[in-house]
């Protein structure tokens, strides 16, 4: 592999120039001044590509889609070293827990989609650096490869098409949402679980014109986040992202760290007004018993997977504030062990606990006999798997689907016996706003 450092240009602006030509993954960490959005990708020209029906066939795809040219040289000074980038849905981890669901897939979503991506942009964001990654292709050498990359990023981009009107249509109305908040409560009063999150989703047919990054352009300005992301198949389908919320991460030395948000209060206009709804939330009983359960949840799963005695929870309620929310959140790290790698580590905590409950079997049971739709990619996870065997992943929330007939926005929350069904549906809808802006 080669790399090369390019003049600076703004993530959004090489998105912008790049955008619509085939597929392409933007791991966008939007959310300035946050410290874990300190880096950008933008994957393009994947040698490889892999539509999941479910998730078994991945780990040897990971292995087979490598290019011969795999090893990024010294000087580039990102954790991903290319690799595969793309998504896996909520309903592909239900066959491995032995669950079946009740829905039929959305039409055209598959249960996932990887990439294989050795022509990678890395963008340093504090120190305003950007560098090109290539590998040799048998038609075309790493060299040429990164001068035709750095000649596509050098025009002034062309301004997104506006978004054209979105006609959003509710498929579980408040009525009947706050009714199944009640019935999942009646569940935690009989000792099946202790919480389940529970969601609704909203649909748009796909007007003629809507272009995936438009809406993702906008929903960044919109909802800057720090695991945002941007994928387009090439087939009509995309996923335009404005997660909060790390899933998995795995670095080189075995390292494992995972970051469950749960817990949500809004942001307000005034700072002293602010600065009150987050030390509520960091105080409220509910939210902290809620993200308890959720960590030790996470705490287990991580347990099956790394060394006895290292999975420790360094960081517990912690509270981090976003565009339209502020949250709740915990840390919990382990060691990997040895002869594991990141689908092992994927797929022993898939779907990830947050979106889940606990415990998570029963809830997700629950999850889909309340539920009106299937959830898709929502609630699954977006990941870069590198060719060294790091990983980092988000949790599929505040997340657009786009298929080439219809729009997928879903959003939800953890109920627990302390719940209120009207304030869990505003907090639903609090976090479904920045989706369905364009109604």
């Amino acid at each position: 592999m080669q790399c090369r450092e390019l003049a600076w240009i703004d993530p959004g602006t090489a998105f912008q120039a790049l955008a619509g030509q085939g597929p392409l993954v933007f791991l966008d960490s939007a959310a300035t001044g946050d410290p874990r959005a300190q880096i950008s990708y933008i994957g393009i020209d994947p040698r490889a590509t892999l539509r999941l029906d479910n998730a078994t066939p991945l780990p040897a795809w990971l292995e087979t889609a490598k290019p011969e040219d795999n090893t990024a040289p010294p000087d580039w000074p990102f954790p991903f070293k290319g690799g595969a980038m793309g998504w896996l849905g909520y309903d592909a981890g239900l066959a491995p827990l032995g669950l079946s669901s009740r829905h039929p897939p959305f039409p055209t979503l598959p249960a996932g989609w990887f990439g294989m991506f050795d022509l990678v942009l890395g963008f340093d964001h504090a120190a305003r650096r950007c560098f090109a990654l290539a590998a040799a292709r048998p038609a075309d050498n790493a060299g040429a490869r990164l001068m035709a990359l750095a000649a596509r990023l050098a025009p002034p981009a062309a301004s997104f098409p506006p978004i054209p009107p979105l006609q959003w249509v509710e498929t579980l109305p408040r009525h009947i949402y706050e009714a199944q908040v009640e019935r999942l409560r009646a569940y935690i009063a009989a000792g099946d679980v202790y919480q389940a999150n529970f969601t609704a989703c909203f649909t748009a047919p796909r007007p003629p014109g809507f272009n995936p990054a438009s809406f993702h352009a906008a929903l960044r300005a919109r909802s800057p986040a720090p695991f945002a992301a941007f994928i387009d198949t090439g087939t009509g389908m995309a996923l335009c992202s404005a997660s909060p919320e790390r899933f998995l991460s795995l670095d080189t030395t075995g390292r494992v760290e995972t970051r469950p948000i749960k817990g949500t209060a809004p942001r307000a206009a005034s700072p002293a007004e602010d600065q009150a709804n987050a030390a509520a939330l960091r105080a409220n009983p509910k939210e902290r018993a809620e993200n308890l359960m959720i960590t030790d949840l996470l705490r287990n799963d991580l347990g099956q997977v790394c060394a006895t005695g290292s999975v420790q929870v360094p960081e517990l309620f912690a509270v981090e504030s976003y565009a339209q929310a502020h949250h709740l959140v915990s840390a919990v790290t382990g060691r990997l062990r040895a002869g594991l790698g990141a689908a092992d580590l994927l797929f022993s905590c898939f779907p990830g606990g947050s979106i889940t409950g606990a415990p998570k079997y029963r809830a997700m049971q629950i999850i889909d006999e309340l539920e009106e739709t299937p959830r898709g990619a929502y609630c699954g996870s977006i990941a870069w798997i590198g060719l060294d065997g790091a990983m980092d992943s988000s949790i599929v929330i505040r997340t657009l689907v786009a298929t080439p007939e219809t729009l997928y926005a879903q959003a939800g929350g953890g109920i627990t016996w302390d719940s209120v069904p009207s304030a869990e549906y505003e907090e639903m809808m609090l976090k479904l706003s920045p989706l369905i802006a364009h109604g």
